[in-house]
């Protein structure tokens, strides 16, 4: 019998809520690469996404939470060959985003970041969306096509 919902057929969804912690960085980088793997990755594709992955959730660590203690939800979708990463903190938001995505800022100097955390996820990703606000907390959303030559 066949069933019409295709839909249905090509997804998968996964959730996962993590204190927000530098050493579960690592952590939220291994469970992305071991969800998307059904899809055969190349090894590039897979250093991409856990990259901008490792971005994502530091950022959250660093300047949604300022080190202090918090929840971080990431949340994946496959849906075909395209891997969705959602990583959402409800710490202090951004003021300025266009300004935060600029190439070398950054909002902590004094802990010597590089800046270059937003240009990164863009570079490795297909697509990146951030939406914050002030005490709003942030949700970085990244797609990435696997297989696809872009």
């Amino acid at each position: 019998m066949k069933n019409n919902n295709n839909s249905e057929n090509h997804t998968n969804s996964m959730e996962l809520i993590f204190d927000s912690k530098s050493e579960n960085e690592s952590f939220a980088r291994v469970v992305v690469a071991a969800f998307c793997a059904r899809l055969d990755p190349t090894l590039e594709e897979i250093s991409d996404i856990k990259t901008a992955v490792s971005e994502a959730v530091t950022n959250c660590v660093v300047h949604g939470y300022e080190g202090g203690p918090g929840k971080i939800r990431l949340k994946c979708i496959l849906d075909e060959n395209e891997l969705t990463v959602e990583v959402h903190d409800d710490g202090v938001g951004i003021d300025d985003i266009g300004q935060a995505m600029e190439p070398m800022y950054t909002s902590k100097p004094q802990l010597e970041r590089s800046g270059m955390g937003f240009s990164f996820m863009e570079a490795f990703m297909d697509e990146l969306e951030v939406k914050s606000g002030k005490h709003c907390g942030t949700t970085v959303t990244m797609k990435k096509r696997i297989g696809v030559n872009n």
